[in-house]
């Protein structure tokens, strides 16, 4: 028997980075292996209705949940949906569209864990957690070149839904396996090469181990690479910390790890091989590599391959 699809979560509040890192990881797995799936696609109602109604479309009540909970057990089976599609161009709904899910499933989102029949179905789950002044930068650039908005605008929007993103959102942080926050190494930078990354490691699914990487003196790698036991929600945590001006030579050491711990992760994803892992667009449109979101990208691929080649095992019926 085939093993079933392997399905991530990436779930955090509106522009946290959701696409950039669905669309990276895709890139990495080769996109004809990856469905990816977004729950804003879910959404009750438009953007006209939601108006008038005076709610967002990140409160529960304004988006179908028990059908998000439906398509994810339907693709975990390994069975096709029939998908609704919300334009966020136009603000309203486009004919749905047959889902057949391929060997990973990505389904990023607002709403991703807020219900536990929909946890259930996640193998591995990533949640972002941007600084909030960073995230409403992102915001501005995204809604005001892609959807039409003016910065007032966008800027009145995370406004009246700073209540709804403290209710419903940010709880859903305490589901995730990998929290993931891109920050600036100074306050008021808004250099997107140079941001840094900070990976809470959260013991609910088996990390690398990256205790190697650390002496008696500290990080064998410099400064800019950090292994650290910290504390997350109240809970014991191990938190990996990549600066943004971490060399090649740094970054490959920590690549090595992944691949010792899963051999055949290197024909996937090696930044070495692969020189598209962590590019991005920067603010004037050239393409800049980020190693920070790099390594992300391929800790991430490292859950996924670990949990299908548990699945495999499980449908050959061999031991674990």
């Amino acid at each position: 028997m085939p093993s079933r699809p392997i399905i991530l979560g990436i779930v955090g509040d509106s522009a946290a980075g959701k696409t950039t890192l669905t669309r990276g990881i895709a890139q990495i797995l080769g996109e004809d292996q990856v469905t990816a799936i977004c729950t804003d696609d879910y959404h009750r109602y438009d953007r006209v209705q939601r108006k008038e109604m005076g709610i967002s479309a990140l409160h529960p009540d304004c988006n179908y949940l028990d059908i998000i909970e439906q398509h994810l057990e339907l693709l975990r089976e390994g069975k096709p949906i029939l998908k609704p599609i919300y334009n966020h161009s136009t603000g309203a709904f486009d004919p749905p569209e047959y889902i057949e899910p391929r060997k990973f499933v990505i389904v990023e989102g607002l709403l991703g864990y807020s219900t536990a029949a929909a946890r259930s179905c996640y193998d591995v789950m990533v949640y972002l957690a941007p600084p909030e002044d960073l995230r409403a930068t992102w915001k501005i650039k995204r809604d005001t070149r892609k959807r039409g908005y003016t910065e007032d605008q966008v800027l009145e929007q995370l406004k009246q839904r700073e209540s709804d993103s403290e209710a419903f959102i940010r709880p859903q942080r305490q589901w995730a396996d990998v929290i993931v926050s891109f920050y600036p190494p100074e306050a008021g930078a808004k250099d997107d090469l140079l941001l840094n990354v900070r990976l809470v490691l959260r013991p609910t699914i088996p990390h690398p181990d990256f205790t190697n990487l650390l002496d008696d003196t500290g990080n064998h790698l410099g400064d800019s690479v950090r292994l650290v036991l910290d504390r997350d929600m109240g809970k014991p945590v191990d938190v990996l910390e990549i600066d943004g001006h971490a060399t090649q030579e740094q970054v490959q050491e920590l690549e090595r790890i992944l691949c010792g711990e899963v051999p055949y992760l290197g024909q996937f994803c090696s930044i070495e091989g692969n020189q598209d892992i962590g590019k991005l667009i920067g603010t004037t449109g050239e393409t800049l590599q980020s190693y920070p979101l790099a390594l992300t990208q391929l800790l991430i691929t490292y859950h996924m391959l670990k949990a299908d080649k548990v699945e495999v095992q499980l449908a050959a019926g061999m031991k674990i």
